[in-house]
């Protein structure tokens, strides 16, 4: 079977052409555990899986090193629409592709006809309990108060066509990102959920790191960057239709949750090497 390795600012991804390999679908979860074995394979934070679309232009699959399915990276997304671009599957500058979490829409950014950067429209935020999901009243999550671990935390909730809970502290790199686990597991996330720890910066800076359901710590997340853009704004951080820079341990996104209610993200992927592993599912 042949892959591709690529890597959006750390977050790093075994991309799967499955148009040519026809890998059969009940077989995504357990090649997903098999490839990404740090050490043991070829290691990664999930596998992509990009086919042929009946409604867009091509769909991706994402799985997490665990086996589980997401309903959308942003990180991943980037990549896909990259190798396909840069492998001559489209000519287009502006891709379709059909997700789990809707379809979304991607603008290339070219210099020397390869692409640089990625802007990709998110879609609207997702803000009331039963949209992430979450347990209990169905209203909007900012600033309320959950215990985890023993310790009260406050924490802000959205989707993103995938969950995610934000937590505020004056300095993330303190934080024992381990912790992050007890969030993703805790009853109140009927489906897990992704955590971000975020530091504000100043009103146009936000620094991250990040706990990804099924994943564990990651260098990067593009949903969660979002998520934690869309959170900021909700606590009055930082303004609404404002380019925002995300640091995060991987590299920087900029993102924006503009006037039309949809959250826009831009950032690069790369390639880091491609090769052909024996896998027998």
């Amino acid at each position: 079977m042949h892959f591709f390795k690529y890597s959006s600012i750390g977050n790093d991804f075994i991309l799967i052409n499955n148009i040519e390999e026809k890998i059969p679908e009940n077989k995504f979860s357990d090649l997903a555990k098999a490839l990404c074995r740090r050490r043991f394979s070829i290691g990664a934070d999930g596998i992509l899986i990009l086919e042929n679309s009946r409604n867009a232009d091509f769909k991706m699959r994402i799985f997490n090193s665990d086996g589980s399915e997401a309903e959308m990276c942003g990180n991943g997304i980037r990549a896909i629409v990259k190798y396909a671009f840069e492998y001559k599957l489209t000519k287009n500058t502006e891709i379709r592709i059909e997700t789990l979490a809707g379809i979304k829409i991607l603008k290339l950014f070219l210099k020397d006809n390869l692409v640089e950067n990625v802007e990709v429209d998110m879609g609207t935020p997702k803000l009331l309990r039963n949209e992430i999901p979450m347990t209990g009243e169905n209203t909007t999550i900012v600033g309320e108060e959950l215990k985890v671990d023993g310790e009260i935390y406050k924490i802000t909730c959205v989707s993103m066509g995938n969950p995610h809970c934000i937590i505020y502290d004056n300095n993330v790199n303190s934080i024992d990102i381990e912790i992050g686990k007890k969030f993703e597991t805790h009853p109140i996330f009927p489906n897990k959920v992704n955590v971000e720890f975020v530091q504000i910066i100043n009103d146009e800076e936000l620094s991250l790191k990040v706990w990804e359901r099924g994943a564990g710590e990651t260098l990067a997340c593009g949903t969660g960057a979002c998520a934690s853009v869309v959170s900021s704004v909700l606590n009055k951080f930082v303004k609404k239709n404002q380019l925002i820079t995300v640091h995060l341990p991987g590299g920087d996104l900029k993102i924006k949750w503009a006037d039309d209610n949809h959250v826009y993200m831009t950032g690069p992927s790369e390639k880091i090497f491609e090769g052909d592993v024996d896998w027998e599912g």
